[in-house]
């Protein structure tokens, strides 16, 4: 039974990790208890799907026209979600339905401000999930004004957490690790992937060995950006030391594809394995990138012909450090400039020299 999809059951991980499960049918939504398929989930399920009765027309429209549950439905459906990616699709889906189990019966239009602050509000042992939760309400509702079921959107001015800045790799941290994986090391691979591609970590685990060029096609998974990269040499090196034998780049012990997670995860592990601090994550290399090409003189937009981002702006927040400091260095060079320039001046007048000056 834990291996086929029931009718009208719906599942979900919720912000502890566990998996839940609950029958939603006709605007009803009803917990199913124990794991899939136990004999407690069954006896549960069974009595449910028995007990629900069709909703005449109108009470149908007034359910479906008023709830969250239905406004979900009806999002899911429409050419918005649609055209997310589908590692953006799971990922909304997975708030979503979260937040359906304690509110899909509220109607749409009677959200209020207070109600959105108190909802995110009980996120503050996980800041993160509840930026992404806010986020994800905002989608529905402004998508509820779309379809005329409100006016208003109560999320606006609504209260959020600050989000942690992914932390820049440094060029020690970089040195550190390579210390502890050299090449030759299917940890190593995965790292220089990261680090001279500058892609996401769900790109970058499933890329392709370089062709006759030197060049690396990658479609990002979350913006569909197809990209075109030329190999840097050192990762080149890493491909000759550890050859996957395989199409892909770099593969299991077992020879099988990597999943985002699990690659992700090897990653993980052996940054803590090189002894790294907690602040740096995979991601973090992806910015690293971006900061040597910021160092080495790239503009914007050819920075943006590596990482594949969109906007200037998403490329700006990657190399603020490096503009910053470059930044920091003319404005004190312009200002010792000038030092030396009133020096000279001075040096001329009749108190610098010892003269006394006669005043008439």
């Amino acid at each position: 039974m834990g291996r086929h999809r029931l009718k009208f059951v719906h599942s979900f991980r919720d912000r502890h990790g566990v998996i839940r499960h609950y029958y939603r049918r006709n605007g009803r939504r009803i917990v199913l208890p124990g794991l899939f398929g136990s004999p407690e989930f069954k006896a549960a399920y069974d009595e449910a799907n028995s007990s629900q009765q069709p909703l005449n027309p109108a009470e149908r429209r007034t359910v479906r026209g008023k709830s969250f549950d239905a406004l979900a439905l009806a999002y899911y459906a429409s050419p918005k979600f649609a055209n997310l990616s589908a590692s953006s699709k799971t990922n909304y889906r997975r708030v979503i339905e979260s937040f359906l189990v304690d509110h899909g019966q509220r109607r749409v239009d009677q959200m209020k401000r207070e109600h959105v602050d108190s909802i995110v509000g009980k996120m503050s042992d996980k800041p993160g999930a509840g930026i992404v939760l806010l986020k994800r309400i905002r989608s529905l509702v402004r998508y509820a004004i779309q379809m005329g079921w409100r006016e208003t959107d109560p999320t606006l001015g609504a209260e959020s957490y600050k989000s942690a800045e992914i932390h820049t790799w440094s060029e020690n941290e970089i040195a550190t690790f390579e210390k502890e994986w050299p090449q030759g090391t299917r940890q190593r691979v995965g790292f220089d992937l990261l680090l001279y591609t500058g892609q996401r970590v769900s790109d970058a685990r499933d890329m392709a060995v370089p062709d006759a060029r030197n060049k690396i096609k990658v479609v990002q998974q979350k913006t569909g950006t197809a990209l075109s990269l030329t190999a840097h040499p050192n990762l080149i090196a890493s491909f000759k030391a550890l050859p996957s034998g395989h199409l892909a780049a770099l593969v299991t012990a077992y020879g099988k594809p990597y999943t985002s997670k699990g690659f992700g995860n090897m990653i993980g592990e052996a940054i803590r394995a090189a002894g790294l601090p907690e602040r740096c994550v995979p991601h973090g290399l992806r910015k690293a990138a971006a900061r040597r090409l910021a160092e080495a003189g790239c503009t914007p937009h050819e920075i943006m012909a590596v990482t594949g981002h969109k906007t200037l702006a998403e490329v700006e927040r990657y190399t603020r450090a490096v503009e910053q400091e470059r930044m920091n260095e003319a404005a004190m060079a312009r200002q010792l400039a000038s030092e030396r320039n009133v020096d000279i001046g001075l040096a001329n007048l009749p108190f610098r020299t010892g003269n006394p000056i006669e005043i008439k």
